[in-house]
């Protein structure tokens, strides 16, 4: 399993952190283990987050990248000169 970049790290544990806090809010729970289980359902949801969040850079490069590369098809480059004709406002 490749490790996760910044973002992922990022959107988990801003994940964790709300729906922690969101599910203590809603739950109102006092008790050790109603707050133990609040806590462990925020770091599966943040885990959750962070392993499904498409990972940047490591996407399929466009179509027109895969089109075989045959030099005898290409068209020779012009080549531009720096001679007199190429002087503009003389």
């Amino acid at each position: 399993m490749p490790r996760p970049n910044a973002a992922q790290l990022a959107y988990g544990s801003a994940t964790v952190v709300f729906a922690t806090v969101a599910l203590l809010l809603l739950s109102r729970t006092t008790t050790t283990l109603g707050v133990a289980v609040v806590c462990v359902a925020g770091l599966l949801l943040g885990l959750l987050v962070a392993v499904t969040m498409p990972a940047r850079g490591k996407a399929e490069p466009p179509a027109v990248a895969h089109l075989p590369q045959n030099d005898a098809n290409r068209a020779p480059a012009v080549r531009v000169g720096a001679g007199a004709d190429t002087r503009i406002g003389s």
